[in-house]
């Protein structure tokens, strides 16, 4: 089986589906060496044959004395025949874009691909399916083998095989046919099911693929739910039936077979598009916790690195309450990634570590030993009296430019320090500081999005043909949506458990989708509109993700479905 052409086909219904059934004969098996003299082909449409191709070829060399015994092709019966290359124009014509269908087609496309290639013709990639493939899996059981001839005889298909082209394409056009009726027993109805249904029915739960029946090829949100009416995953799609299919198929990650064993239902909520699905799919996991999701289940209260600017000399910290005063860098996903931005800053200014709180009133006390970053000459201790103010001034209002946005100087800083680092040969804390810039950009970024997001206020937005709307950074379910979620689960879906998760997630969808250029539409905002935020790039960091992104069990908006992957 082959993946098809274009997703106009995916959901085809097969009545209406144009299938060229065809066979070749050849000088011998090797499509590189070897070269085509006889050509048959039929071409169907909700059983009903639209024409056939038929043609003897010259190859321009004999015929091996074992394939004139099989074939009854002979070098004087083909000698009066065309040359490929006269043949190849009306056989391009005949196959037009219809399915190309064929018993282990391997071996008949790869003839006819390299045929196209020698007279230096366009690709053909055609949409395939092999009968030879689908019989292996739906009338295995019945038969000896699953040669033509076995299952012409077996099946006692109106045309048998003779190993001439013609009649060996007419008998694989019956096999086809009757491979359609038995597919439909697995609820195949349409040209992506049957492409993908040699890999489905191999699977141990392959009998629940009726399960999978009235899935719209649409997007959405899909529930699998066990015995009890559990719901046991929640997952998102951009074609609702084809991804659930997909499960059926070659997927050997652990937790696929439990979950396809404990599964007794599929529900589905269909969505205007695949941003609704991605909240949707968010809300559902944060509110009902099923088991086999593991991405989205782990909730940690959101952190904010903070800029203590009450204090007679500020200091950084990590806090848990955003509105505390000073200036906030947040929400980060965890006490971790906090840690190292906070690391980061240090690295960079010159700003105090000691913990002692500084009010106007203070008074230091000199006989106390200064703390350890002011022994080794980073950073001023002014409890007990040492460090210049008007130094650390200038160092927290660096910082306070970046927490705000500018981290033109802060990677300018840690770049050269990284560079003296390197040159004295310490990799392992040049590493360390690649590394605390990394996420020091990343939470900046994480940060300036849900500003974006929360400064835009209410916005009713277009993308592609849908519109959506989004009040206090939380997308608005539309009615239909609402309405098509099944009364158990609509406090969940319509209430997020998590909202910074979800400004974060539809901070980071408005980003790409106007960083790409997509269809995107601002039809009304009560705030200003500031997306696309401005990304940093430093090249000398690579391309690796930084952060939160790296940490598995960090609060991140691309909810990564753990299980199966992306639809």
């Amino acid at each position: 089986m082959y993946l098809q052409r274009s997703l106009d086909e995916l959901g085809t219904p097969l009545a209406e589906t144009t299938f060229c059934v065809l066979d070749v004969e050849t000088t011998g098996t090797n499509a590189t060496n070897d070269l085509i003299c006889e050509i048959g082909a039929v071409k169907v449409r909700g059983g009903e044959v639209l024409g056939t191709f038929q043609t003897l070829v010259n190859p321009g060399r004999a015929i091996p004395p074992r394939i004139s015994v099989i074939t009854g092709l002979t070098d004087a019966i083909v000698a009066p025949a065309p040359r490929i290359e006269q043949v190849l124009g009306p056989l391009r014509r005949f196959l037009g874009d219809s399915v190309f269908v064929a018993h282990n087609a391997s071996f008949d496309l790869g003839f006819v691909r390299a045929a196209f290639a020698r007279a230096g013709h366009d690709e053909y990639r055609p949409t395939v399916v092999d009968t030879l493939a689908l019989a292996r899996r739906l009338v295995r059981s019945e038969v000896r083998d699953c040669r033509l001839g076995t299952l012409a005889e077996r099946f006692s298909l109106s045309h048998r095989p003779s190993h001439r082209a013609l009649d060996d394409a007419l008998a694989t056009c019956d096999l086809l046919h009757l491979l359609i009726e038995r597919a439909a027993g697995w609820g195949v109805m349409g040209l992506d099911d049957l492409i993908a249904v040699c890999r489905l029915t191999g699977h141990p739960q392959a009998g629940k693929l009726h399960l999978t029946t009235d899935l719209p090829r649409s997007p959405g949100v899909y529930l699998m739910t066990d015995a009890i009416g559990e719901v046991t995953y929640v997952g998102k799609a951009t074609n609702l039936r084809q991804r659930v299919r997909s499960y059926f198929g070659g997927d050997e990650r652990r937790t696929v077979g439990p979950m396809l064993r404990d599964l007794h239902r599929v529900a589905h909520v269909p969505t205007v598009d695949t941003f609704e699905a991605e909240v949707l799919e968010q809300r559902l996991i944060g509110g009902l916790m099923p088991r086999y999701n593991r991405a989205g289940r782990r909730r940690r209260r959101p952190v904010h690195v903070r800029l203590d600017t009450v204090q007679e000399w500020p200091r950084l910290s990590v806090v848990s309450d955003p509105e505390a005063p000073g200036l906030h860098l947040g929400p980060l996903s965890g006490r971790r990634i906090a840690d190292e931005v906070v690391d980061a800053l240090h690295d960079a200014f010159p700003i105090r570590r000691c913990t002692t709180r500084i009010g106007p009133r203070f008074t230091p006390d000199p006989s106390r030993p200064p703390c350890t970053p002011a022994q080794l000459g980073v950073a001023p201790c002014p409890c007990t009296g040492t460090g210049d103010r008007a130094r650390h001034d200038d160092a927290v209002r660096a910082v306070a430019r970046v927490i705000e946005g500018d981290l033109s100087e802060v990677i300018a800083l840690l770049e050269e320090r990284m560079t003296v680092l390197a040159a004295a040969q310490r990799f392992e804390e040049a590493a360390s500081t690649r590394d605390r810039l990394r996420t020091l950009l990343d939470a900046s970024l994480r940060s300036r999005l849900v500003g974006a997001l929360v400064g835009a206020g209410r916005v009713r937005l277009r993308i592609g043909r849908a519109v959506h709307l989004i009040e206090d950074g939380q997308l608005v379910l539309p009615g239909a949506t609402r309405d098509a979620i099944p009364s158990g689960l609509r406090e969940a879906a319509l209430t997020p458990v998590d909202p910074n998760a979800e400004m974060l997630l539809i901070a980071r969808a408005l980003q790409r989708r106007s960083t790409t250029g997509a269809d995107l539409e601002v039809l009304e905002c009560s705030g200003s509109w500031t997306f696309p935020i401005e990304e940093p790039t430093v090249e000398r960091l690579g391309a690796s993700p930084s952060g939160a992104d790296r940490d598995p069990s960090a609060i991140d908006a691309d909810l990564v479905e753990s299980t199966a992957g992306e639809d």
